[in-house]
């Protein structure tokens, strides 16, 4: 056979497998629209060599301490090892007293905690009579301090008056300061990420640091010894008041709080391996009733100023489903049956129980009664980019719900007649093994994850506080997964304040600290879990041309609730 005619067989072959390679590579990684994946997560390497010379500098500080520690590397131990840097065990010795589990931590634990000081009057004698505050730089000892596989996570607060140096501010509460550090990085679509501005007072400490207020929150971001952390403050970007932290007033608090952060603690590890998105398990029976709109489709007008949904088909985590026991409704509680419509107006003014009404900017037909069938009816509906005055950097206009709102197996009237449901009958059970965080009288408890291979928070809203303060649901009390935590209500800044239900949401950590995404997508494959049976997504409803709708313009509320409540 001619050498040209074998080559244009063999070229004709090659391209035949090629094709035939690319068409199996389509049908790999094809996916159904309702198939589900699991989340992208990165990992970092630490560089343990700058961590230890920074402690060296630090503990230098103290001649007489810095003797005692050993901070040469033991080459004999690979850098992952804890025992390759004696210094460091030396170091979780000596802090774990006061941090109880630092050592878990595989990256270095910065914290605003004086250590060379406190070895010094260990040393001396006199640190028995004083308190951990003593070290903290005015700031009260540790609210949390949860060390874990995926890094830490501590909350510090600062009461009034303390910090001579600071400026005098209107704020009269205590002011509560969160830092995070991770291994693990979670890859999302953030459109705002790398945005900031830089510090320019603490370049020579913090060379990267970027300062955004996002997400009804200051942050912080910078990296050390190749590691991510965040400190952040809660904070309304607007006028200060006594009642109200204004991020002009957090900002100082927060610079003070990186100026005193000093290694105390961490353990080197086997470095990590990056964690590809994959096709999420879900069961294969179908259900005969469970049934879901897409992702990302709200109601028809309820979005800020027109905006859509998010369609987000992440499982960002195999949870347990936060009620106790099917059947459950996701949906929306604001621009449903008894909804307050976001304080657009409903339109006829209410008029009694079963009373016809809309919501303004909306055709949708509804009554008032919180028993009305529709609210305790499938298909599930994804509100998360419903109209809020909280940041959510995922929706299009960058606020948002947050979250889900899920109603209970049914509503149980006080009486017959009644408009409302009876609260505090159904169970909230925690979704993962983890660590609460949590202050007396807060409205929200968040469900704080570190393992090897996740860094996530789970927020609840509109149970009661008291019955949580009642119930030891508060910062640093450890549960398992399906462990009751509360019970379902309608709190929203008093009793009554909201319709029978729970807002239920997730953070992931990035580079730029904790982040709202998505959850309707994890609680569907939660519940699907629940039942055992797969659910089945109903086509996606026509959306009514622009022109044929008013949708009013949503001013940011200036009086928004401190806490960043999610209804």
């Amino acid at each position: 056979m001619p050498l040209t005619v074998l080559g244009q067989i063999c070229d004709r072959a090659v391209k035949l497998i090629g094709v035939a390679w690319l068409t199996l590579g389509l049908v790999a990684t094809a996916s159904p629209a309702d198939e589900f994946r699991t989340v992208a997560v990165s990992a970092m390497r630490v560089d343990w060599r700058a961590a230890v010379e920074q402690l060296k500098a630090e503990i230098g500080a103290q001649p007489a301490i810095g003797a005692a520690f050993s901070f040469t590397q033991q080459r004999r131990f690979r850098s992952s090892d804890p025992r390759a840097w004696p210094a460091l065990l030396q170091l979780n010795a000596a802090t774990s007293r006061l941090f109880p589990g630092i050592a878990r931590s595989p990256i270095p634990v910065l914290l605003p905690f004086d250590t060379a000081a406190l070895l010094a009057d260990r040393e001396s004698g006199a640190p028995e009579r004083l308190s951990a505050a003593h070290y903290q730089s005015g700031f009260r000892a540790a609210e949390l301090v949860e060390a874990g596989a995926a890094g830490y996570d501590a909350v510090f607060v600062l009461p009034p008056g303390a910090g001579d140096d600071l400026p005098a501010r209107l704020f009269a509460k205590p002011v509560e300061v969160q830092i995070t550090g991770s291994l693990l990085t979670y890859d999302i679509n953030d459109p705002q990420a790398g945005k900031g501005e830089p510090v320019k007072a603490l370049a020579a400490l913090y060379p990267d640091l970027r300062r955004t207020i996002r997400e009804g929150h200051v942050r912080y971001a910078f990296t050390r010894f190749g590691v991510p952390y965040v400190v952040s403050i809660q904070c309304l970007d607007a006028s200060p008041r006594a009642k109200r932290l204004g991020c002009r007033e957090a900002s100082p608090i927060a610079e003070r709080f990186l100026k005193a952060l000093r290694i105390v603690g961490g353990r080197p590890s086997r470095p990590r391996n990056y964690l590809p998105s994959q096709l999420a398990e879900r069961p294969a029976t179908p259900s005969p009733e469970f049934s879901y709109r897409p992702s990302g489709e709200i109601i028809e007008g309820s979005g800020y100023r027109g905006q859509p949904g998010h369609p987000d088909h992440t499982v960002y985590s195999q949870i347990r489903f936060p009620l106790e026991r099917a059947p459950a409704y996701a949906n929306s509680q604001s621009f449903l049956n008894w909804g307050d419509c976001f304080h657009r107006g409903r339109v006829p003014p209410p008029s009694g129980k079963g009373a016809s009404y809309r919501c303004k900017g909306s055709t949708k037909s509804l009554v008032f009664d919180e028993a009305a069938g529709e609210n305790y009816a499938y298909p599930w509906q994804d509100n998360f980019c419903e109209a809020r005055d909280f940041g959510v950097g995922q929706c299009a206009s960058g606020f948002g719900h947050q979250g889900q709102d899920i109603r209970p197996s049914a509503c149980d009237q006080r009486n017959a007649g009644a408009e409302r449901c009876e609260p505090n009958k159904y169970k909230v059970l925690a979704v993962r093994d983890g660590v609460l965080l949590r202050q007396p009288k807060q409205q929200a408890a968040t469900l704080l994850v570190n393992t090897g291979h996740e860094h996530v928070r789970f927020r609840y809203m509109h149970m009661s506080p008291p019955h949580m303060d009642q119930d030891g649901v508060r910062s640093g009390r450890r549960v398992d997964e399906g462990e009751p935590i509360g019970l379902v209500s309608n709190y929203q800044d008093h009793a009554g304040g909201t319709t029978a239900h729970l807002h239920f949401d997730v953070q992931v950590f990035t580079r730029e600290g904790w982040l709202w995404v998505n959850p309707y997508v994890t609680l569907i494959s939660a519940y699907e879990r629940l039942l055992g049976q797969r659910g089945r997504e109903i086509a996606p409803t026509p959306a009514v041309p622009a022109s044929a709708r008013t949708v009013p313009q949503d001013p940011v509320d200036p009086e928004a609730p401190q806490e960043g409540v999610g209804d």
